[in-house]
């Protein structure tokens, strides 16, 4: 696991841009937090990925106009401690709803 730090004028779309790069290719994140972090903001995300993947996202995140700062590291023993808190999600079709029944019918 990799952890990102990307600072970024919070401007319009920005974060959604952010999060994009990571949802086309298909990458659970276990872990986020977005705040203020002096006139900038900051958005703190763990992924499993691997080196080319580290690239392509750091590319895909500098060529944004309002990202002002990307960084890679190790994941903090925080990070570490709410991913393990909260464990993985079931699949959202694995929930058993009348709702969602009824529409399949």
């Amino acid at each position: 696991m990799q952890a990102f730090h990307i600072h970024y004028r919070n401007t319009q779309g920005t974060l959604m841009r952010i999060l994009t790069a990571v949802s086309r290719r298909g990458l659970d994140i276990p872990y986020m937090h977005a705040a203020v972090s002096g006139y900038v903001h900051r958005v703190d995300l763990l992924l499993e990925v691997n080196p080319k993947q580290i690239g392509q996202l750091c590319r895909d995140w500098h060529a944004i106009v309002d990202v002002t700062d990307v960084r890679v590291s190790t994941p903090t023993p925080e990070m570490l401690e709410t991913i393990a808190f909260t464990g993985p999600h079931p699949p959202a079709s694995a929930a058993s709803d009348s709702r969602s029944a009824a529409a399949m019918a």
